[in-house]
């Protein structure tokens, strides 16, 4: 019997080491990738009093690399998990939420895309995406002790081209839609919807909540002042691989900007430069056709016209990271068929066409807009059409200001409805290739004067009689409002001579437009009968009293901001409006439970939090001064971490002179604690105030932290 207990022990550390070796095999077998090529990078970074990086280099591609460099100082945890995703990796980093990500990026073909074009770029564009790879590598040599996953440096230019081919989808919805066909569930509603007047028409955002931004341009025509003024108040997370990074470029061969960008990307993605500005706001067209395929009865081949094709496959190994060092390799199959990747759940199998797939022209359309000196040069920049969706308002020194409902629209074939889901078993309903860029909707130098977007529909940009046509059905444009948005234009239509104060105070503006869907939603809560619930009863009266503005001066404000605490996701997500009554409920048993009362002071119930500073906040979700997502504390009060994030206003006076100011939620060092600059613009931007963008060198003079060179 001893020796069958020695075998058996013998056979249990066998398989401990077996398992131990499978746990550990990601990190084992990593492949190492090639740096760029070795070149000496001339930069200098200068930091102003702010933190705010202003990089300086010989070229653009020293730029690029002080770029790297310097977001790496303020936030390189983030940076490397997005260098981790464009290389299948962020399971092995963050655990079975990243290999889902992983996952994504082998469906999508991302590495394959990067691979058959990289080489295939213009040669500057090449060399600025080698400059920031070299950058990072620079970083992580300095500073071996913050490297979270072996293997990842060093990285190169395909990297970064991958982290755009994963990313850029994800902003017209398609992570919804790969939700939905995982998990075996009813797809989005498209955002085809009725023509532009049909009533109570509901707004959309991507991953089911108010991802959205605000966008207002004002012309010479309408500025009190004679100037042009662009408002870039985009609405992304506070942290995290899609939070803004400010930063100021300037390079001898000519690239002078200002503005900020994501981790990863090697220039800035929105600002302006002395001639030009452009910010962005997420549009909702639809970009997306699902086919449903018939399989064979082995599920290896699919019908197209007639016969059968195979469908394309093959294994990839997600690692995911169990505990300390250990990461498990798990198997996934990814298909693709003519239309694109596809999809197998219990209903069959889902292919995905999307706009922008297989493609890296973005990466040079990025570049190209960002040295543009006048409008024409953008245009022509723009019409590279790599940016597969996100609206474009543009403004300039000569007094132009411009709406571009960018999107790469597919092609399509008429006779089908393509916010359905399509046969995929013929060539009829699939017509490859893209819109050309003239047929792209857009609204340049409108007579009134300005120009909007809140996530709203293109049709509501300009005001009364300045708007565009409607569009050609198989353009999938969207129709949708947000309170944001006719906000918007109720204000700025009403206001003949609006100034800079105007500007801001509109920009900062809480109220709920009574005619809009949220003033709509709220009069049909003010219709719920109480019916001798005491707790009801008193919601009900304090709403009756509320003056419809997330201002934080009355007493109603908190209850107003818990009734779209949860259940304000029906309107973007195209779904039936939940029980009134169930929703004054739950908004009136939050504050009970955790305030006692429901007369909570707003700047109470929704705050800034990070490190030891703790603020009060205003606004709202789908308010202009937008607090959108948040974390709830064990308390009750609702942590901010999503809504207005990095606001900038641009001035062109009426010589074409620039100006420009800005304000993040936190600062510059988002997650440095030990830095003064990880919370030192947090009482700025919750007080409604900005610091100057010290865009040329000469205003540097005197507001110098330090300056280095990496």
């Amino acid at each position: 019997m001893k020796w069958l207990r020695r075998i058996g022990l013998t056979l249990v550390a066998l398989l401990f080491l077996v398992g131990l070796g499978l746990a550990t095999w990601e990190p084992l077998l990593a492949t190492r990738m090639a740096p760029p090529p070795e070149h000496k990078y001339d930069v200098e970074i200068v930091r102003d009093e702010f933190g705010v990086p202003h990089i300086f280099g010989a070229t653009d591609p020293d730029v690029a690399y002080g770029i790297a460099y310097a977001h790496a100082e303020d936030d390189f945890a983030t940076l490397q998990e997005v260098l981790a995703m464009t290389r299948g990796r962020l399971g092995a980093m963050n655990g079975a939420d990243g290999a889902k990500t992983d996952f994504v990026v082998a469906l999508l073909g991302a590495r394959d895309t990067v691979k058959r074009d990289y080489m295939k770029q213009p040669a500057d564009v090449r060399a600025l995406l080698d400059g920031y790879a070299a950058g990072l590598n620079r970083y992580a040599e300095k500073h071996p002790g913050e490297i979270r996953l072996a293997k990842l440096f060093p990285v190169n230019g395909e990297d970064v081209a991958t982290g755009f081919v994963v990313r850029s989808p994800f902003f017209f919805g398609l992570d919804a839609v790969l939700g939905s066909l995982a998990g075996d569930k009813p797809l989005p509603v498209e955002s085809a919807g009725p023509a532009p007047d049909a009533p109570n028409v509901t707004p959309i955002g991507p991953n089911g909540t108010d991802n959205g931004s605000n966008a207002f341009l004002v012309a010479p025509k309408r500025s009190a002042d004679g100037t042009t003024r662009m408002v870039s108040n985009s609405h992304q997370p506070w942290r995290g691989g899609a939070a803004w990074y400010e930063l100021v470029v300037e390079s001898k061969t000519g690239w002078h900007f200002a503005g900020a960008t994501f981790p990863g990307a090697p220039y800035p993605l929105m600002g302006h430069n002395e001639h030009l500005g452009w910010t962005n706001t997420v549009n909702r067209p639809d970009l997306i056709d699902v086919y449903k395929l018939v399989l064979n009865p082995a599920g290896d081949q699919y019908r197209y016209d007639g016969a059968w094709r195979p469908l394309e496959k093959h294994t990839v190994w997600l690692p995911v990271k169990l505990w300390g060092p250990f990461v498990l390799p798990v198997p996934k199959t990814v298909y693709r068929a003519v239309q694109g990747p596809v999809v197998e759940n219990a209903g069959g199998a889902w292919a995905l066409r999307y706009a922008g797939a297989d493609q890296l022209k973005m990466v040079e359309q990025y570049y190209r807009i960002n040295r543009a000196r006048n409008f024409a040069e953008w245009q022509q920049a723009m019409a590279i059409q790599g940016v597969p969706g996100t609206n474009f308002l543009y403004a300039d020194a000569e007094g132009d200001i411009a709406y571009f409902y960018n999107a790469a629209f597919p092609n399509r074939q008429p006779g089908f409805d393509y916010s359905k889901v399509l046969p995929g078993d013929t060539s009829k309903a699939y017509l490859p290739g893209t819109v050309p860029w003239t047929m792209i909707p857009r609204n340049i130098n409108p007579g009134s004067g300005f120009l909007i977007n809140a996530n709203n529909s293109p049709y509501q940009a300009a005001g009364e009689g300045f708007e565009i046509p409607p569009q050609p059905p198989l353009l999938g444009v969207e129709t949708d409002t947000t309170n944001r948005g006719s906000r918007a234009l109720e204000l700025m239509g009403a206001d003949g001579s609006i100034s800079y104060a105007d500007l801001i105070a509109i920009k900062f503006d809480s109220g709920v437009a009574r005619t809009g869907y949220l003033g709509r939603w709220y009069a049909e809560l003010l219709t719920v009968d109480p019916k001798g619930d005491p707790l009801l009863q008193k919601a009900h009266d304090l709403l009756a009293r509320w003056d419809w503005n997330y201002d934080g001066k009355g007493p109603a404000d908190s209850l107003a901001f818990s009734i779209l605490r949860v259940p304000n996701r029906w309107h973007y997500d195209r779904k039936p409006k939940p029980d009134p009554r169930t929703v004054l409920a739950e908004a009136a048993s939050y504050l009970e439970k955790h305030f006692g009362r429901l007369d909570v002071p707003l700047g109470d119930f929704i705050r800034l939090r990070q490190g030891n500073v703790d603020l009060p906040m205003d606004g709202g979700p789908d308010a202009l001064r937008a607090a959108t997502s948040y974390d709830e504390a064990p308390d009750g009060r609702l942590l901010i971490k999503h809504g207005d994030s990095f606001i900038m206003v641009v001035t062109w006076d009426r010589s074409g002179r620039v100006n420009s100011e800005s304000v993040q939620p936190f600062g510059a060092a988002v997650t440095r604690p030990g830095s003064k600059h990880y919370t030192d613009q947090a009482a700025m931007f919750v007080g409604h105030r900005f610091k100057p963008v010290r865009f040329f060198p000469a205003q540097l003079k005197g507001h110098v932290e330090r300056r280095y060179r990496p």
